[in-house]
C-alpha cells in the first residue's frame, strides 16, 4: 500500500511539473505584455492593487533583516554591483535577495524534517541547496541580461546612426534610440537611460560611458563605449564610426554562427552513437537475429 506521504509528494511534483510546462508554452514576450497594456489603457499606467502584498513583504523583510542582525550575517559589499548587473536598482532587491538566504534554507529545514527515508540527508542537503540557488538565480539573470544587450547593439547601433544622420547630438541620440527600444530591448533601454540620468545630476560623459561598459562586461558594449570616448577625444565623425561599428558587430556574429556551426558535426557524434545507430541496429538486425535463434530452436528438436 502507497503511504499517503509519498502519494502526496509524487502528486505535488507531478503538478508542479505540468503547471511549469503549461506555463512555458503559453507564455508571452515582455514587449508584447506590455503593448497589449498600452493599447488596453491608452497609454496610462497598468497598476495593481497589492497594498496587502507589499504590507507582507515589508514585514517579512523587516523579520529577516532582524533575523539577520542576530546572526551576525553581514551583507555581501559586491551584491549590489550584481543586482546592477542583473537590472535591479534600489534597496528593495537586495532586501529581497537577503531574505531569501534566510527564508529558503528555513523552509528546507523543515521540508526535510518531513520526509521519511534518509532523513539526515535532506535536512543537510536542502538547506544548502536553498542557501546557493539565491546565488545561482542571480547569476543566471546577470548572463540572461548581457545576453540580451549584446543581441541588442547592432539595432542600438543602426538607430544611432539615423538619429545622428538626421541632426541629433550623441546625447540627444542616445537618449532617442533609448526612447525607442523600450519594447523591443528594455534592457539597453535602462542602460541607455542610466546614461542620461547621470549625465543630468553632472557625471562627466567619458565616465558614464565607461561605467555603462563595467555593468555589462560585454566586449560589444566596451568597443561601444571605446568608440564613444574617441570621436569625444578627437572629433571623429561619429555616423562613420557608428557604421563602421555595425559592420564590425554583424561580422563578428556572423563568424560565431559560422563557429557553432562547424562544431555541430563533432558534438553530433555523441547522440548518434548513443542513441540512434543503437537503434538502427536493433529495427534492422533484431527480425534476423530472431529468425536465426527461431530457426536454431526448430533444428535443435
Amino acid at each position: 500500500m502507497i503511504p499517503f506521504f509519498d502519494l502526496t509528494f509524487g502528486a505535488t511534483v507531478f503538478l508542479t511539473f505540468a503547471l511549469a510546462i503549461a506555463l512555458f508554452f503559453a507564455r508571452t514576450s515582455r514587449a508584447t505584455l506590455e503593448r497589449i497594456r498600452e493599447i488596453t489603457y491608452h497609454g496610462k499606467s497598468f497598476k495593481r492593487n497589492t497594498t496587502m502584498a507589499n504590507k507582507a513583504g515589508h514585514w517579512l523583510m523587516r523579520v529577516a533583516g532582524l533575523a539577520r542582525a542576530r546572526l551576525g550575517l553581514a551583507a555581501d559589499e559586491i551584491l549590489p554591483e550584481r543586482l546592477a548587473n542583473a537590472g535591479f536598482k534600489g534597496t528593495l532587491p537586495a532586501d529581497i535577495y537577503s531574505t531569501s538566504r534566510i527564508l529558503l534554507p528555513t523552509l528546507a529545514l523543515l521540508a526535510g524534517c518531513f520526509i521519511a527515508f534518509d532523513r539526515r540527508f535532506w535536512i543537510i542537503a536542502l538547506p544548502a541547496a536553498a542557501f546557493i540557488a539565491p546565488n545561482i538565480a542571480l547569476s543566471r539573470l546577470i548572463k540572461r541580461r548581457r545576453e540580451k544587450i549584446r543581441r541588442s547593439i547592432p539595432d542600438t547601433v543602426d538607430l544611432m546612426v539615423i538619429c545622428v544622420d538626421a541632426g541629433l547630438g550623441i546625447d540627444q541620440a542616445l537618449l532617442r534610440v533609448g526612447q525607442e527600444l523600450g519594447n523591443s530591448y528594455p534592457q539597453m533601454t535602462q542602460e541607455l537611460l542610466q546614461i542620461n540620468r547621470e549625465q543630468r545630476a553632472g557625471k562627466p560623459r567619458i565616465q558614464a560611458w565607461m561605467d555603462m561598459a563595467a555593468r555589462c562586461e560585454l566586449p560589444e558594449i566596451e568597443a561601444f563605449a571605446s568608440m564613444l570616448v574617441q570621436t569625444d577625444r578627437f572629433g571623429t565623425p561619429i555616423a562613420r564610426a557608428l557604421s563602421a561599428l555595425g559592420d564590425n558587430i554583424r561580422l563578428k556574429r556572423r563568424q560565431m554562427a559560422e563557429e557553432k556551426a562547424a562544431k555541430t558535426t563533432v558534438k553530433i557524434i555523441f547522440p548518434l552513437v548513443l542513441f540512434i545507430f543503437p537503434s538502427i541496429f536493433i529495427v534492422l538486425l533484431g527480425p534476423a537475429i530472431l529468425n536465426i535463434m527461431r530457426g536454431s530452436i526448430l533444428m535443435g528438436q
